[in-house]
């Protein structure tokens, strides 16, 4: 396969707990390693542009502001172009791809079409991503359907203006098409490096355990991620009440913008140390960590893939997650572990129950949550995005060859 220079877009790539970060520098890198030129834009991190290079791979951070103190680890650019044009300009790319429809994201579509260069992106966007943090959006159903069909038209503005458009699963590609794209949608999983996510007997699980404060008796269930309204984390703290077993603890992992109000939640309900509060998890700890943990939990629902809930199969964990957006794509019922309705605490704490019970099985379930997630393996998404970006070259020389005299792509109105 031939060389190519791939710019990447995408609104969070420096943020430690988000998945379209975390996507976005695994396809970067192992696009890197496949013999690719690449090039990252995203908004910085520290407000002022700078630009680094860590093994071959470029990364410019274009001027930005924070939204601190509402959205500390938001950081957003208001006028991106000048910035845009001079690294198009300067990478002269083969092909662009974007990671969302946000400011940064839509100036490069802008620029890039008058470029005549070839665009492609990953929609990694729910509106449940936002409304949970603007209760003003959801006071009537009303209104929030509203901002839901407001909020897919920004989404469908830019995406439509691509040659071709991915998805992390099936479901998240439905979605898309649902909402009427215009464009070819295909499902391409977000990936899940099996190098560094693996079962690793040789963990001193105790002492991972005291490490992060967590029982070395107690079944533990685990969540690691943004702590965020829309992980719906409360589900679980308002199911520990209902489980009648004392021989379990609930853990939650991460930072993020609902901490403080899921630990007020826990004071309330006098949960004491059945739930731990465990904080940010570095990367080197995060296998060691999956590995020493019983049960990984995710009561998200507005999960699209969940990068989270791959790394914890690629570590043999058996799985309890909601019945809801892409996680049943993830979890078979009884197979590698168990589905709640969404929202329902009840649910959830009658499914942990059954967990409990079944833990003769948690083996069982471990190994069958590792060979369902092969598929998902990092070198299978880089070799099926590599494909990916030829056909829409192949769809730009076609376009060229029918309509030798089509005028530029001209930007709508923003």
């Amino acid at each position: 396969m031939r060389s190519m220079r791939i710019l990447i877009a995408t609104q969070n790539y420096f943020q430690p707990n988000n998945g379209q970060a975390v996507f976005a520098r695994n396809l970067a890198e192992g696009l890197v390693a496949e013999g690719h030129s690449v090039l990252v834009l995203a908004p910085s991190e520290r407000s002022r542009a700078y630009e680094e290079v860590h093994g071959g791979l470029q990364v410019q951070a274009v001027s930005s502001r924070s939204l601190a103190p509402f959205y500390a680890d938001v950081f957003v650019t208001p006028r991106p172009r000048a910035e845009v044009e001079r690294a198009l300009g300067a990478f002269r790319p083969d092909i662009v791809h974007i990671q969302d429809h946000f400011p940064l994201c839509r100036s490069v579509v802008e620029v890039a079409a008058e470029q005549g260069l070839p665009l492609v992106g990953t929609n990694h966007f729910l509106p449940e991503n936002i409304i949970p943090f603007v209760p003003v959006l959801s006071r009537s159903a009303r209104t929030r359907a509203w901002m839901e069909r407001f909020m897919w038209r920004q989404v469908l503005s830019v995406f439509d203006r691509l040659a071709l458009a991915s998805a992390p699963t099936e479901t998240a590609a439905a979605i898309l098409r649902r909402q009427g794209i215009r464009i070819p949608v295909e499902a391409i999983s977000c990936g899940v490096d099996l190098r560094a996510f693996h079962p690793d007997p040789a963990v001193d699980r105790p002492a991972m355990r005291r490490r992060y404060g967590l029982d070395g008796d107690h079944a533990v269930f685990f969540f690691v991620g943004r702590v965020d309204r829309e992980k719906r984390l409360d589900v679980l703290l308002d199911a520990l009440p209902l489980l009648d077993r004392r021989d379990v603890q609930l853990a939650i992992a991460g930072r993020g913008r609902d901490l403080e109000s899921l630990q007020l939640q826990a004071r309330r309900l006098s949960l004491g140390d059945r739930v731990v509060f465990a904080g940010f998890v570095p990367e080197e700890d995060l296998n060691p960590l999956l590995n020493s943990v019983d049960i990984f939990a995710m009561p998200s629902e507005a999960e699209l893939q969940s990068i989270a809930t791959l790394e914890a199969m690629a570590a043999g964990r058996p799985v309890l997650a909601a019945d809801a957006r892409a996680l049943p794509e993830l979890v078979e019922e009884g197979v590698n572990g168990t589905l709640f309705r969404a929202g329902d605490a009840a649910q959830a704490a009658a499914r942990m129950a059954w967990l409990l019970d079944e833990r003769r099985r948690w083996e069982e379930m471990g190994r069958a949550s590792l060979a369902r997630v092969q598929s998902h393996s990092l070198p299978n998404t880089v070799r099926r995005y590599q494909d990916f970006y030829l056909r829409a070259l192949a769809c730009r020389h076609s376009s060229e060859a029918e309509e030798p005299q089509r005028p530029p792509l001209t930007s709508p109105s923003l």
